[in-house]
């Protein structure tokens, strides 16, 4: 059974892309499945690349998919299940609230990081 990884190259003009690679050589090309509400995402494309076991996967967003709130798109290898990775879409008003929430909690912890590192330079000096 041949393992594949996934990295993101961009997403340019309504298209996600990332490279898809086995983990040796001789590995066959993946069957992928895209999801968005567990609906199948159509007309996804994998292009093989030069290197040996890497492909090229075009994943383009239909404008039905694109609407208010935050929108996951999953990627797997179907034969096998293994999740492969994932991207978001977030759009709409819910997008700004929903990133200055995060914002705010990720500040928060870096608030918490700094007094606990601090806490840690006094105490071992």
């Amino acid at each position: 059974m041949t393992a594949y990884s996934l990295s993101k190259s961009r997403f340019f003009e309504g298209v996600w892309e990332g490279v898809i690679a086995g983990d040796a050589d001789d590995a066959p090309k993946p069957q992928v499945d895209v999801r968005v509400h567990d609906v199948p995402v159509p007309d996804v494309v994998i292009e093989p690349l030069e290197d040996p076991a890497s492909w090229l996967l075009k994943v383009p967003v239909p404008a039905n998919m694109i609407a208010d709130g935050v929108h996951t798109f999953v990627i797997s290898e179907a034969a096998i299940g293994q999740p492969l990775g994932d991207f978001s879409i977030i759009a709409g008003d819910a997008a700004g609230e929903d990133i200055r929430a995060e914002i705010s909690l990720l500040r928060a912890e870096l608030d918490m990081l700094k007094r606990s590192f601090r806490r840690h330079c006094r105490e071992t000096a």
